[in-house]
């Protein structure tokens, strides 16, 4: 009989392409994935995998197996759903993913909420930006996750995900308080078109789409700057060191000696939770989006 752990630990293998990567996604230790490697390769009696440089790779049996993981374990996870819709109760294991400002600025409400109206649900929550939090369901690493589009410039969303709205964030432009344009009421992107940029690591969905949106205005902007964290950046620009895009969502507390001002016409990123089309009648996942609903509601 073969093991549904061990399974599950290989086809974690075959999808992150490592050890570590299968650890990470797993949550468990890189000798606990070796020693049920080892475990299932003596259940089947075949090697199912083979040393590739520093690394390893699955041997044609592994592959072969991993294919039959796969489906095996959608297929348990069906069954989890069904039985879970079947109870109507929301009891279980719910793994939650969220880009930072969204882990932030909703998670502490939310999962306060969950952890009081429901008790027997167990959730575990991680910070990824939002292609890896798409990753992580399309994976199975993750049962939901809070990603986002910007007004002008939509995440690619693969097939076979459900989605639902959250919250609408409204953008500002954030700059020191004695910055010219710190006055005004409004203002538009092109407005900085010579100042100096505190911006995200180069390659991140929000990087890009500031790129994208100053350039489409014919505009290269000047980013002296790059940091993760929207508090990191306002704290740059509270030192003078630049403007940043600030969305309203996790900017609080403001530095002090910073002022955001809206943007003009609207600028705004929509958030919302992804999850597997195949769980959407699992009552754990419509309490997770009704939880975040409701944090929604009381900072926005």
């Amino acid at each position: 009989m073969l093991n549904l752990e061990r399974l599950r630990t290989l086809d974690a293998l075959a999808r992150h392409g490592s050890v570590s990567g299968a650890a990470e996604g797993l949550h468990i230790t890189t000798s606990a994935v070796s020693q049920q490697m080892s475990k299932l390769e003596r259940e089947v009696g075949q090697q199912l995998l083979a040393k590739n440089g520093r690394g390893v790779r699955l041997t044609d049996a592994g592959r072969l197996l991993a294919e039959h993981a796969a489906r095996i374990l959608s297929q348990v996870e069906l069954a989890q759903s069904d039985l879970e819709a079947q109870r109507g109760q929301v009891v279980g294991e719910l793994r939650l993913a969220a880009f930072p400002t969204a882990l932030r600025g909703l998670f502490p409400l939310a999962l306060a909420a969950l952890r009081t109206d429901h008790p027997a649900l167990r959730v575990r929550s991680r910070e990824l930006e939002p292609e890896g939090g798409v990753n992580a369901v399309l994976r199975g690493d993750a049962d939901l996750a809070v990603v986002l589009d910007w007004y002008n410039k939509p995440l690619p969303m693969p097939q076979g995900l459900a989605k639902a709205s959250i919250l609408e964030d409204p953008v500002g432009v954030a700059m020191a308080e004695g910055h010219p344009l710190a006055g005004r009421d409004e203002v538009d992107l092109e407005d900085f078109a010579g100042d100096e940029w505190v911006a995200w690591p180069e390659g991140e969905f929000c990087h890009e789409w500031l790129l994208y949106t100053l350039r489409a205005k014919g505009i290269e902007p000047r980013i002296a700057h790059r940091a993760e964290e929207h508090h990191t950046q306002l704290a740059l620009v509270a030192a003078g060191l630049g403007v940043c895009v600030a969305p309203r969502l996790g900017r609080e507390p403001m530095p002090a000696g910073v002022r955001a001002v809206p943007v003009r016409h609207g600028a705004h990123r929509y958030i919302y939770a992804v999850w597997r089309a195949d769980a959407d009648r699992r009552p754990s996942i419509r309490a997770a989006v009704e939880a975040l609903r409701g944090a929604a509601l009381k900072v926005g």
